[in-house]
């Protein structure tokens, strides 16, 4: 594993007048360039052949327009991690800030053991989105008091399909629960989900049986698919940034999200929606994008609770605790008459959600509102001079 003073010592090399910010190219890298740009770093994405054209022709540096200064081209993602690729980024002074394509593509414990480039953020924490991670995301929102969908099977639990339909007939019949919502693997792109919901329990085995059947999903991920309440409610990601430097926790803004073909398929009307699934038409969730959006000033408190909750959980629990950008994505429904913030998903690095500088809240707390990127390079920006980069660089 790669430690803090393996970092202090890359860093004893670096020119810290020199300093390059650099991302994979995707997910969030225009957002962290163009922050970079206004503090004046140079910026570098490392791009994937066949993908780089967004980096290197629509928003290069040029004549006083673009954001990214460079483009550093691999055969694929995973190659970052390749001593030459290294070497590079060591040259150009370059800390990395890592989003959601670095642990897709990349292996989690390469990158813990072997990429000796300083990373924004904690590189030990991403793995814990997974649910099969010990300490895992649904056990640190637990501990931490955030309310949670019910659930109904972790992930890899062992359970039989006489155990499963056990559970179903308690959740269903005897507690007359509400509907639950499958999350297994894709097949063929394995980092996204292919949500499904049921109703009653028959429809999990049904419906799974066509979707193998169709190559959709595996059995294999489908006997390790989290079973869980589908909460019915606005779906809200809550944004936060929280700074080491001054101890305070910022919500950065708030988003929701693009899904196809879901999105599509909600705006026909009910007669065509249902000749649809009488034909066999089952809509996707493949994320897509995202929306502004913003909440009731009554729920500010409540997202500000959640969040420090979840800071103050990640100190006790994980060394070195959150450090800068991460989300916790839910849903805000109405529960005994009162609205009520329910957690489902974490995002433990820079959010996929570029959208949220376009809300109010960071706005009213620097008096413009300000991406992630632009807050991260701002906290970089800041440590320098205090001599503080080891505190948020791991």
């Amino acid at each position: 594993m790669i430690s803090k003073k393996d970092i202090e010592k890359i860093l004893e090399n670096y020119d810290l007048n020199e300093i390059t910010i650099g991302a994979l190219g995707g997910h969030s890298a225009l957002d962290v360039c163009q922050g970079a740009k206004k503090f004046g770093f140079k910026t570098l994405v490392v791009a994937q052949k066949g993908r780089e054209k967004t980096y290197y022709k629509y928003y290069k540096s040029r004549d006083g327009k673009g954001c990214v200064d460079d483009v550093l081209l691999v055969d694929k993602f995973s190659d970052i991690v390749n001593p030459e690729v290294q070497e590079e980024l060591r040259r150009r002074n370059t800390i990395f800030v890592h989003n959601r394509y670095f642990w897709v593509y990349c292996n989690f414990e390469e990158i813990e053991k072997d990429f000796k480039v300083p990373i924004y953020g904690s590189r030990e924490l991403v793995k814990l989105e997974e649910r099969d991670q010990p300490n895992n995301q649904y056990e640190l929102l637990a501990k931490a008091g955030i309310r949670l969908p019910k659930i109904i099977r972790k992930g890899k639990s062992g359970m039989s399909d006489s155990d499963l339909r056990k559970a179903f007939d308690k959740h269903f019949v005897k507690e007359k629960g509400g509907p639950l919502l499958i999350k297994v693997n894709e097949a063929i792109r394995g980092y996204e989900r292919a949500f499904f919901v049921i109703t009653k329990g028959e429809d999990y085995f049904s419906i799974s049986k066509k979707m193998i059947a169709d190559g959709v999903i595996n059995k294999k991920d489908l006997d390790r698919a989290v079973i869980e309440e589908f909460v019915i409610g606005a779906q809200v990601n809550f944004n936060y940034f929280y700074s080491p430097l001054t101890n305070e926790l910022e919500l950065m803004g708030t988003d929701t999200r693009r899904q196809t073909s879901l999105d599509g398929f909600l705006r026909l009307d009910a007669v065509v929606q249902s000749k649809l699934i009488e034909a066999g038409y089952k809509p996707s969730m493949i994320e897509t994008g995202h929306i502004a959006c913003t909440i009731k000033e009554s729920i500010v408190e409540k997202a500000f609770l959640a969040g420090e909750k979840f800071v103050a959980t990640m100190k006790k629990e994980i060394k070195g605790g959150i450090i800068g950008p991460f989300a916790l994505q839910g849903a805000v429904s109405a529960e005994s008459g009162k609205e009520e913030i329910v957690i489902f998903d974490v995002s433990m690095r820079i959010p996929g959600s570029p959208g949220t500088k376009y809300t109010p809240y960071s706005g009213y707390l620097y008096g413009q509102s300000i991406g992630y990127g632009e807050r991260i390079a701002y906290e970089i920006y800041d440590a320098i001079p205090q001599g503080k980069l080891k505190d948020i660089l791991t």
